[in-house]
């Protein structure tokens, strides 16, 4: 097909939209929008993880096993009980990390925020330490990619706080830099 004809299909097709109004985007659509636009860079990256996929499927069965396993109702094991998960990651790397949180019911209106240790960067946050944001959690396991940057060679304690209602729970992850 020539440059002439493909333009004037184009224009066609264009015409043809206009008469089809766009429907407004419904409650919370910017909002699945944005975290669906920050995930985009990691699909892009599958195959290299592809040959990392070992390091982060034992980080995340790490963190499931310890997030997974207390659910929001559940009285906070005392801290010299319970043990950090860790995960190591490259300097200027992405890395993927699964954080998994367990509800004993669906919660609508949950506050999740994010606290970067110095020198980790959430990858489409640069430079901001603390994300917070409002969600929902269906009942069972919910799944959190975060896509972390080691900045600085730096790494410490990554803090994942979920609050609802007037219960909140605080779930860490030590970051390493390697």
């Amino acid at each position: 097909m020539q440059k002439s004809d493909a333009d004037k299909q184009e224009r066609e097709v264009l015409e043809l939209l206009q008469d089809y109004p766009a429907p407004a985007p419904d409650r919370g659509f910017y909002e699945r929008a944005l975290v669906r636009a920050t995930h985009e860079g990691s699909k892009r990256q599958r195959n290299r993880w592809m040959m990392t996929g070992f390091g982060a499927a034992i980080a995340a069965t790490i963190a499931a096993w310890v997030i997974g396993g207390m659910l929001l109702n559940e009285p906070q094991l005392p801290e010299a009980a319970s043990t950090i998960p860790g995960v190591t990651i490259a300097l200027a790397e992405p890395r993927t990390v699964n954080l998994v949180f367990a509800s004993a019911k669906a919660l609508d209106s949950a506050t999740l925020t994010v606290t970067l240790p110095d020198g980790i960067e959430l990858d489409g946050f640069p430079g901001q330490r603390e994300i917070t944001w409002e969600t929902s959690l269906s009942e069972g396991r919910n799944l959190l990619p975060l896509t972390l940057v080691a900045v600085t060679p730096t790494g410490g304690e990554l803090l994942a706080r979920l609050e609802h209602e007037d219960r909140d729970r605080t779930f860490r992850l030590q970051v390493e830099v390697g």
